[in-house]
């Protein structure tokens, strides 16, 4: 499957990178990481170089328990260093991690590939026609309740068929607004315990009959650290874990923070694979 994104091309015949890139002062690893624009501009250049084909731009903490910032205070994040790296970086693919319709048209206005919606549309009524006239790909996460309160005892009668139903309900919806670029997240830790994410992740190819690509965020998140007692910090072994479970469960996409390590699993997998 082969996407276009502006003059770019999003090619999932092998699992892509997605680097995360916080411009978030909260974030639950890497908050308040950059002093100024020229740290990002640095940060994101080691990205490309390590092997990202995508950078991720985030200016509003998900992280459990974070509370909503204005819109206004998103975009004063995010201005500057997306247009920075548009001008520093015009090949690489630009993703923009946002809720908002009104951020996803300014961002897309500066040169954003893509849009990364957490909330798949719950968040703002206008996304779905926004994404519709912009025609560039979408990830669409799935998320219960909100960043703020999602992780107070959730609770499903069956999580991998009900993370299913509902995605697929938003892919019907999304095709009829003729928006064919989609990209699927099953929203590790957004409203989930750690039995739930792993049963989504054991259960990852049953979304594969939803037909798009899957992303999969996993990366130093609560899910590693409760099973093996690691914290952020010293989560990067458990995360490379999931990261080859997700890819040879069907992962056509790896939303990371250590690009390197994650390229390493997908060429392993890739070589386990093709043997």
């Amino acid at each position: 499957m082969v996407y276009q994104a502006n003059q770019k091309t999003l090619n999932f015949e092998q699992p892509l990178i997605m680097a995360i890139v916080n411009l978030t002062p909260d974030s639950f690893y890497d908050g308040g990481k950059y002093d100024s624009v020229k740290d990002v501009l640095a940060d994101v250049s080691q990205k490309i170089k390590a092997g990202a084909h995508i950078i991720d731009i985030g200016a509003a903490s998900s992280r459990p328990g974070a509370k909503e910032i204005s819109e206004l205070e998103e975009w004063e994040r995010l201005e500057k260093p997306l247009e920075a790296i548009r001008k520093e970086f015009p090949n690489i693919i630009i993703s923009v991690d946002t809720y908002r319709s009104s951020i996803a048209k300014k961002s897309a206005d500066l040169g954003a590939d893509m849009i990364n919606d957490i909330a798949a549309g719950d968040k703002d009524p206008k996304m779905f026609e926004t994404m519709a006239a912009l025609d560039i790909p979408y990830v669409l996460m799935h998320m219960k309740g909100d960043p703020e309160h999602m992780q107070k005892d959730p609770v499903y009668s069956d999580v991998v068929a009900e993370v299913k139903n509902e995605l697929k309900a938003k892919i019907q919806k999304l095709e009829s607004l003729g928006i064919k670029k989609l990209i699927i997240d099953p929203g590790f830790g957004f409203g989930k315990n750690t039995e739930h994410n792993f049963k989504l992740l054991k259960h990852l190819p049953e979304l594969s009959s939803l037909t798009y690509p899957i992303l999969v965020g996993v990366s130093r998140k609560s899910m590693v650290n409760k099973v093996i007692n690691t914290s952020p910090v010293t989560a990067l072994n458990g995360t490379t874990v999931l990261h080859t479970i997700a890819l040879l469960n069907g992962a056509k996409m790896l939303r990371v923070h250590d690009v390197s390590e994650a390229k390493q699993a997908i060429e392993l997998v890739q070589y386990y694979k093709n043997v």
